[in-house]
């Protein structure tokens, strides 16, 4: 039986980290967090507290990739501590809605930005983000190894980007006046709550590389290692490019910005500045969409293992060593979604979700450690701070549920529908012989 091919070290897995967290968000998350916020102190402080969750969610994570380094990694872990079910609902919102809408998404922001870059018709949208998808899913489909130098190769080019964009913002400009806070009236007692949820989804990914868990060499060891590295470099760049924004727009202008990353290098570079971040932004979102394709059908084919999905998703290429059907499945699936536009409410709908089940599989670090307790004790990545970051970790993920239902309750009622019909798909799979 052909079985995953371990060809992945730790460069590679840190990438895939990094990679899978820094998308499009960055760039146009910081405004919304300088709106809810009145001074630039605030603003710094919510990143630094969404860097310390996503750092005990890499550690986390990385405990339960050690303990089962597997392919599927989230979908593993809660089979075998919260049962099957649990499992297929969060295999079935992540393939078929969170992770194709994602892939749809990212890949029309990708065209929109190359197109622009290159002064061709908005016409062309479509087209191109239907072009990158399949582009990247036959790249995926030869190989996890030539899917991870392409992944490698644009995650550096997103950091250099964003490189740039730091030098410009702290390195090559006077500060305007970046600590004149917003008047009183725009931050409230719960501002600082709700400017950490869209700086939680900005920081969320880390979780993808333990998808591919069974492609890395000596998982136990580098897998946790790259979580850790992969989330404390983006923790880093996000934090500098915060500071870059409110040093040369002001807190007043990053909150009134539509696009701060190219308001900053516009301010800094002139138009020329524009079009590096644009290229910054294709590059990001190209680098971003490769990942996506290349961890996902990792959970299909564990899926299918399980005998809860087609059976032909099981299946590895004999040469390649990739799940090909469940490449094939996903990317035309993406596709479909693109050409009619259904992605951006889905995506909408389902993002909650996403949280949830952040909470649930964090959870499990206490069910793996409670049934480890009697037995003969084993050397394991260990969470630091262990249970209290476990708790904050699953509060937190609650309180982004709660945000997120609180405050556009039709959308969260629709996903949670979406998510409920995985029980009578679930049904189905499991009667089948």
């Amino acid at each position: 039986m052909t079985t995953y091919a371990r060809r992945l070290g730790l460069f590679s897995g840190t990438m895939a980290v990094v990679g899978g967290i820094i998308g499009g968000g960055i760039f146009r998350t910081p405004a919304t967090v300088a709106q809810r916020l009145g001074t630039p102190d605030l603003v710094l402080l919510a990143w630094v507290l969404g860097g310390i969750v996503a750092l005990i969610g890499a550690f986390c994570w990385g405990e339960l990739g050690q303990r089962r380094p597997r392919a599927g990694g989230g979908y593993v872990y809660l089979r075998e501590t919260f049962g099957p079910l649990s499992a297929f609902l969060y295999g079935w919102t992540l393939v078929l809605v969170i992770a194709t809408g994602a892939i749809a998404a990212v890949a029309v922001t990708f065209a929109d930005y190359t197109l622009a870059l290159l002064g061709l018709p908005h016409r062309f949208s479509v087209s191109l983000a239907v072009a990158a998808i399949v582009f990247l899913a036959g790249i995926n489909y030869v190989g996890v190894r030539p899917a991870a130098i392409t992944q490698n190769i644009f995650t550096i080019l997103k950091l250099t980007a964003l490189a740039a964009l730091i030098a410009a913002g702290i390195l090559l400009t006077i500060p305007t006046a970046s600590y004149r806070p917003l008047p009183p009236s725009t931050a409230g007692a719960g501002a600082l709550g709700s400017a950490l949820v869209p700086v939680l989804f900005t920081y969320g990914g880390w979780q993808q590389t333990n998808f591919i868990a069974e492609e890395i060499i000596e998982p136990e060891r580098n897998l946790p290692r790259a979580l850790v590295l992969g989330v404390t470099i983006v923790v880093a760049v996000y934090l500098l490019t915060n500071l870059a924004y409110l040093r040369v727009l002001g807190h007043a202008g990053l909150a009134a910005s539509t696009a701060p990353a190219a308001d900053t290098m516009r301010a800094v570079l002139g138009p020329a500045g524009g079009k590096i971040i644009a290229a910054g932004i294709a590059l990001s979102t190209f680098g971003f969409l490769n990942l996506v394709i290349l961890v996902t059908p990792r959970v299909l084919q564990a899926m299918a293992a399980d005998g809860v999905f087609f059976r032909r998703f099981a299946v590895l290429h004999p040469a390649y060593q990739t799940p090909t059907a469940a490449i094939v499945a996903l990317a035309a699936f993406a596709v479909l979604l693109t050409l009619t536009g259904t992605f951006g409410q889905l995506v909408d709908y389902v993002t909650f979700g996403d949280w949830i089940f952040f909470g649930l599989t964090a959870a499990c670090v206490f069910v793996y450690r409670f049934r480890e307790q009697g037995a003969g004790s084993r050397e394991h990545f260990r969470v630091p701070g262990y249970p209290v970051t476990v708790i904050i970790f699953v509060l937190v993920a609650a309180y982004v549920v709660f945000s997120s239902i609180v405050s556009n309750p039709r959308n969260a009622a629709i996903g949670a529908g979406l998510i409920g019909l995985g029980i009578p798909a679930f049904l189905y799979w499991r009667s089948r012989p």
